[in-house]
């Protein structure tokens, strides 16, 4: 385990998420803390890819090798 000086910044937030009760130790709060960043990273990673493929899907458009249906049309025979 690393030992670290998060600065006095920090370290009041820590208390602050203690005293409010979401949290019953430092060790805790840098858990869920890690643990929230974890997840915000796969959701950036699952955007990036669907990004990527929509911009791929969109060139397809664009280059005529992916057919396309008027939004109207889609409506209509979905009963809409």
């Amino acid at each position: 385990m690393v030992n670290v000086n998060l600065g006095a910044p920090y370290e009041s937030i820590i208390i602050r998420i203690m005293k409010a009760g979401y949290a019953s130790s430092q060790v805790e709060v840098l858990r869920q803390a890690l643990l929230n960043y974890q997840e915000k990273v796969g959701e950036l990673e699952e955007a990036e890819l669907v990004h990527r493929a929509v911009v791929k899907e969109m060139d397809g458009v664009r280059k005529g090798r992916v057919k396309t249906v008027p939004a109207g049309r889609v409506f209509r025979e979905a009963g809409l």
